[in-house]
């Protein structure tokens, strides 16, 4: 299906068509042959290319080519897909060389950062991504490292923020035997085994100041010794650090090694909140609707343009990864080819009392008159939403499915529990708690 820009709507209905009736079935779309005509149109409708591939490729098209087109390649990839060929198994030259293609998003914002992390991605340099929590920065580093010159090599990911002061050193240092107590071998850290390949250190803003100094001059002169050891050991590892904080604020607070932060800082990818590119919406929930409908047997051909305004309105504090759990649970608990309001109509009944805390007798509810007013023909149509109501209902729900654990809850909302306390106690004050 060609997908040029006058019918690439008809293309992409094509596309979407084939995929809810024979999910299994390969499709390979190729793009309109455009020339940049005048001087300065080449950035644009590379741009535009970017776009097309974005879409074709969350819609679950097997592999998307642009012009002009390489014969050799053509050849292959239909022989590949010719019958008795397990498709399932095969991870096309798109996917593979174009990853970054993966990351579902046409917004301005998203089509920006993935565009930088594409130059960025063929380089050695250390890569600092930032963004709250669920926004996908463990996503953009893994395809980062797909897209580099050490895609065939190890990627190794330490999550620095589960790990303790004390282990954090031995966990990417390693350790000689006898280093410590417990120590009755020797053993290689996450560093060595990344060698020649990616390490992601998740959550760097976890880690103490003793060892950001041990990274700062790992990151300038690529060596290290073991713990309890006085060798020199070399690597050649790529860096990719993530953080959901801000980190020039955890440099002012000296939480953060100022010398580290520019060193880190100099190639910085910023992943912005879904609630700040809300155009990306609709492509998301289609990229989900196709990733689990086969799941969950049921068939999807449409999204309910009020629902998708609710969507719209809504904080989204888990972003994309509450976005993924939302969907998934109403292809689950919802009927029919259309993915609507009903779907989601768990999102609005009342919560059940949340287990009792200590300090607490109280129990959370929340309506769904909250969003919805009836109009004058008896449907159900969006109402004004204030902001601060739309956070207090995902706050209460990320509280009811964690079953009232607020350290949990927290996490998932990419707040501090001491935030949450807060927003709990005014919820309280407000009336918004009803008594046990």
């Amino acid at each position: 299906a060609p997908a040029n820009r006058s019918r690439s709507q008809d293309g992409f209905e094509l596309l979407r068509n084939i995929k809810a009736n024979s999910p299994e079935m390969p499709v390979v779309m190729i793009a309109k042959n455009r020339k940049a005509k005048a001087k300065g149109r080449e950035q644009q409708v590379g741009s535009e290319l970017i776009e097309t591939a974005v879409r074709a490729v969350r819609m679950g098209c097997y592999d998307f080519l642009s012009r002009p087109l390489d014969p050799e390649k053509i050849e292959n990839l239909l022989d590949t897909l010719l019958p008795g060929h397990c498709v399932s198994t095969i991870v096309s030259a798109y996917e593979s060389t174009n990853c970054l293609y993966r990351i579902v998003g046409r917004s301005a914002k998203m089509l920006q950062t993935i565009d930088l992390a594409r130059r960025v991605a063929p380089t050695s340099a250390p890569v600092l991504i930032t963004g709250e929590s669920g926004t996908g920065k463990e996503l953009l580093s893994y395809l980062i490292h797909q897209n580099s010159k050490r895609a065939q090599g190890p990627y190794i990911k330490v999550n620095c923020a589960a790990l303790s002061d004390s282990l954090l050193e031995s966990e990417l240092f390693g350790h000689e035997k006898g280093a410590f107590t417990g120590a009755y071998n020797q053993r290689k850290g996450r560093f060595e085994m990344a060698h020649g390949g990616t390490l992601l250190l998740d959550e760097i803003t976890e880690t103490p100041i003793k060892f950001q100094a041990k990274l700062l001059r790992v990151l300038e002169q690529q060596d290290f010794e073991r713990v309890g050891g006085n060798k020199n050991i070399r690597v050649d590892v790529r860096i990719i650090s993530t953080t959901n904080k801000d980190l020039l604020e955890e440099v002012q607070q000296d939480r953060f090694r100022q010398d580290l932060y520019y060193r880190l800082n100099g190639l910085r990818l910023v992943i912005c909140p879904l609630r700040q590119r809300t155009e990306d919406l609709s492509d998301l929930v289609w990229y989900f609707v196709n990733l689990y409908a086969r799941e969950v047997r049921r068939r999807i051909t449409k999204l309910d343009p009020v629902m998708m305004n609710i969507f719209a309105k809504y904080q989204w504090p888990g972003n994309v990864r509450q976005l993924r759990n939302v969907v998934r649970t109403s292809l689950i608990l919802g009927t029919g080819e259309t993915l609507s309001l009903a779907d989601v109509s768990w999102i609005f009944d009342e919560l059940q009392p949340l287990p009792q805390r200590k300090g607490s007798d109280n129990n959370i509810s929340l309506r769904k008159g909250d969003f919805l007013s009836t109009g004058a023909d008896g449907r159900e149509e969006l109402g004004g939403v204030p902001l601060e109501q739309v956070e207090r209902r995902a706050i209460l729900d990320t509280l009811r499915q964690t079953g009232g654990n607020q350290t949990k809850a927290a996490k998932v909302l990419g707040i501090s529990d001491r935030t949450l306390r807060g927003k709990i106690h005014r919820y309280r004050q407000q009336g918004c708690i009803q008594p046990a």
